[in-house]
């Protein structure tokens, strides 16, 4: 065709885009938008979220990349649905090309555009990038969905070949520069100011993450459960917004060997979370397990507040919730403890918990996070059985042994000794002065016993 539109998305970068080669291939001349969608932003209700600003820092870097290639990138504020459809009519290209999104809103929205450009004769074409296997292209002996995890790893890990994981290049020539580009619009015009964002953005700022993993990735299993330790690869964000590849780091994780099992098994999960969400658009509400769908869930009066507020009289639970607030980031093991102590401590419906990931998580994937709080709930597929109840103390000396992790988010407790910090209402009122630190006043008592809770979440789930 003669001219084609490139619609980014959760794909904020240039390198290894399958879109981005197949509308080069397809058109003589490739169009480039963003849209800062009011069908999304709209919903936020931190006007500081981090998300927007990391996203903001990494189309501006996208279209500098474009323009250094003889490109350009339309910037949009308003709705999708409809600027898309007027864009390409004002353009007058032949199709729209855009990455494949899994959540149920973003297909709802992906019809509307398709159903506009079908009636000005164009074409949306949805093409696979943000996962290597997708919708219907790995599926059981039976031929339907797996909705357990180590039958679907093992799948996916027989499947999966050379093609599946080959680097998309792109010609030098074909994408079309705007000829009157106007500037980027400011947070402060999007409705929006900055938040203290604590990660560089963009394709530059995945480089920079990726590299500073790589020389860690042989001890990443024996250190990726401890949130003390700088462990992890600090990728998750970039991999929501696409500003890497997923076929690269699944290229690098095989290429380790038993190295890089561990992690490659984690890149795995989001591949089966994306495909359980595709096929059971549903659960993003209700939980995948019938039997636990009408789980009347107590809800106590003040529990989720205080959980939130990083109030739970939980060390380890409290430093999490903070670090959450403070950064938008929460470590994976945590996300487990947290999630396991608001459902099954405080008998609070695992929908809110989500729900307040889903506000502040800089990395919030809406298939992994709902897929991990009904893991955590017990009510999901392929999930933690329902009477494995997490115990916070016991949690919190397993995977915070010195502490470290607790102390650097409650200032109010780096002086308890380590033989309380993970449960300091132990502490005699002696010892409590001794180190300066009295409970129930700089620090909270604990809001439940979990050993009574235990046997509350015991109780509720066998009336089902």
């Amino acid at each position: 065709m003669d001219s084609a539109l490139l619609w980014f998305r959760r794909d904020l970068r240039i390198t290894d885009h399958a879109t981005l080669h197949q509308a080069l291939a397809a058109a003589l001349r490739v169009h480039c938008v963003f849209v800062f969608d009011r069908d999304l932003l709209d919903d936020l209700a931190d006007r500081s979220d981090r998300r927007v600003e990391f996203i903001w820092h990494s189309v501006a870097e996208l279209r500098a990349s474009l323009e250094g290639r003889g490109g350009g990138l339309h910037v949009l504020h308003g709705r999708a649905r409809e600027l898309i459809p007027q864009l390409a009519r004002r353009l007058q290209v032949g199709a729209v090309f855009a990455a494949r999104d899994y959540e149920p809103l973003a297909r709802t929205r992906d019809a509307l555009v398709a159903e506009a450009l079908r009636a000005d004769g164009r074409d949306l074409v949805l093409v696979k990038d943000q996962v290597i296997f997708e919708c219907d292209e790995l599926l059981n002996a039976a031929g339907r969905p797996f909705h357990v995890f180590t039958p679907y790893k093992r799948a996916w890990l027989a499947k999966v070949g050379g093609a599946d994981l080959a680097a998309w290049g792109q010609e030098e020539t074909g994408l079309a520069a705007v000829p009157r580009p106007a500037d980027l619009p400011s947070l402060e015009a999007l409705g929006f100011h900055p938040g203290g964002l604590r990660i560089r953005p963009g394709e530059s700022g995945a480089r920079v993450a990726f590299s500073a993993f790589r020389p860690r990735i042989t001890q990443y299993h024996e250190r990726r459960d401890y949130p003390a330790w700088d462990a992890t690869s600090g990728l998750s964000v970039h991999l929501r917004f696409g500003t890497i590849s997923l076929r690269e780091l699944v290229r690098y994780a095989r290429d380790q060997g038993e190295s890089g099992a561990s992690w490659l098994s984690e890149l795995i999960w989001r591949d089966f979370y994306q495909t359980l969400l595709w096929h059971h658009p549903q659960t993003a509400t209700l939980a995948f397990q019938q039997k636990f769908a009408g789980l009347a869930w107590p809800n106590p009066p003040g529990h989720f507040t205080a959980w939130c507020e990083a109030r739970t009289g939980y060390p380890l639970v409290d430093a999490a919730l903070r670090q959450l607030e403070q950064t938008g980031f929460m470590h994976n093991r945590l996300r487990m403890i947290a999630a396991s102590f608001l459902v099954k401590d405080l008998l609070v419906d695992w929908r809110l918990g989500e729900r307040h990931f889903a506000a502040k998580l800089l990395d919030y994937d809406q298939a992994a996070n709902v897929g991990g709080w009904q893991w955590s709930a017990g009510v999901g597929t392929d999930a933690q059985p329902w009477f494995r109840i997490f115990n916070p103390v016991t949690q919190s000396q397993r995977y915070d042994p010195q502490g470290d992790f607790i102390r650097s988010q409650l200032p109010e407790l780096a002086q308890v000794p380590l033989p309380f910090l993970h449960a300091p209402w132990k502490m005699s009122a002696a010892q409590q002065a001794a180190c300066g630190t009295r409970i129930g006043r700089d620090y909270p008592l604990p809001i439940v016993d979990h050993a009574h809770a235990r046997l509350e979440t015991l109780a509720l789930f066998k009336a089902r």
